[in-house]
């Protein structure tokens, strides 16, 4: 493949990367300016969201016609991971999720309708918004299809949507939902997704539940549905296309976490570089022992092989593939390094980088979700052997000519 950026690109890229460095990294340095849930205050988010707009950093991901900056799939790789160099960034540019996810399934299915009442608002960030899918068990985990509980039934030219959904992020802020329910037991064709609105009478946040590391806006909650009742033109493609909705959309969300873990991975390493450099131990400082290279070195390869197999599935997707072999792989590796990094630079960096003096034990902590969300890293190990099962030796291929 082509590792090139293209020059528009890489003007984003480094607009951005300037952006981070001198406006949203300082905020870091103070304490007040985050929120009781350690990310950055509503009041100064909104500020850095202003400059961003006004330099046209905006939104990067959707099209220019829906008020976007229309980059491809390898152009997002690259300023994500630009943006993630803070642990503030990509809500400044309003590509965090879950935001951003949805922002990008309503763009691609979305009716005209639909996106004018529930995607434009979250264009402008006006509001926030939430997926809704996983359940307490014996519900919906890694198997929607089969295990969904939450039912959505017909009642004239509405539905009523009954159940409970929980780890759902974003939720205690959002404004705006999509929600996958069961409508049939056909086993493909069984889930139906929809949109509401947080103020639709049967519907509520019952809790915000707790959660080791830091937050992102609106917390991780757990919500119920009681006969919350939806029209039918608030539906999302077809009766029996909820399954089709959730891949569509994460599909690329996962890859999107990888494009930011791999920049909260590089934060780690530049800090721990920093450190190791200045540290004197035993006659000379710390970089220069061999047991200190043998850790930065295997960090450096590992956060380059993410960084490869990350790209790779976004130049597959920009290419017209779904590319879910290209992005289970990514995940996987991305994850893994993403904690192995701020691991790595916690040890090199000692008290210092156990303590709030640097924001690696953020990273630490944010870090231990990446194995989970949005598929376990099992889950993902299994459909690549399931793959290989299939595809045998055209398991491993070159890529097409464009």
């Amino acid at each position: 493949m082509d590792f090139s950026l293209g020059q528009r690109n890489e003007d984003f890229r480094a607009r951005i990367a300037a952006f981070v460095e001198q406006r949203v990294m300082p905020l870091e340095a103070d304490r007040s300016h985050f929120d009781a849930h350690e990310n950055i205050r509503l009041d100064l988010l909104q500020r850095l969201r202003d400059q961003a707009k006004a330099e046209g950093l905006w939104c990067l991901q959707l099209p220019e016609r829906l008020g976007g900056q229309g980059l491809d799939h390898v152009g997002m790789a690259a300023c994500y991971e630009a943006m993630n160099r803070s642990i503030f960034g990509p809500a400044v540019f309003n590509a965090a999720a879950p935001d951003d996810g949805n922002m990008m399934v309503l763009a691609k299915i979305g009716t005209p309708e639909q996106q004018r009442w529930w995607l434009e608002p979250l264009i402008r960030g006006d509001v926030r918004s939430a997926f809704a899918m996983t359940e307490p068990a014996p519900g919906s985990g890694s198997d929607p299809a089969g295990m969904m509980l939450t039912r959505a039934e017909r009642d004239g030219s509405d539905w009523l949507i009954n159940g409970r959904k929980w780890y759902i992020t974003g939720a205690e802020e959002a404004a705006h939902f999509i929600v996958v329910a069961r409508t049939s037991e056909d086993p493909r064709k069984g889930l139906t997704a929809f949109l509401f609105h947080r103020d639709d009478p049967g519907f509520s946040v019952e809790r915000r539940i707790p959660i080791m590391g830091p937050e992102e806006h609106g917390g991780h909650c757990e919500i119920v549905f009681e006969n919350l009742r939806v029209p039918d033109e608030h539906r999302l493609m077809e009766v029996g296309d909820g399954l089709k909705v959730t891949q569509i959309r994460l599909g690329v969300a996962r890859l999107t976490h990888c494009m930011r873990w791999l920049g909260l991975a590089r934060r780690s390493m530049e800090i721990a570089t920093e450190h190791v450099a200045e540290r004197k131990a035993f006659g000379g400082v710390l970089a220069d022992r061999e047991s200190v290279q043998l850790q930065l070195g295997e960090v450096a390869m590992d956060i380059e092989i993410g960084r490869l197999l990350t790209m790779r599935a976004a130049r597959a997707l920009d290419l017209g593939s779904h590319a879910k072999q290209e992005v289970s792989m990514a995940k996987v590796a991305v994850a893994d390094v993403l904690h192995k990094a701020s691991d790595t630079a916690i040890q090199l960096c000692g008290a210092r980088g156990y303590s709030k003096d640097t924001v690696l034990e953020w990273i630490y902590r944010y870090a231990r979700q990446a194995r989970l969300v949005d598929g376990a890293s099992e889950v993902h190990r299994m459909v690549l052997a399931k793959r290989l099962m299939e595809a045998g030796t055209d398991f491993w291929q070159w890529d097409p000519l464009p």
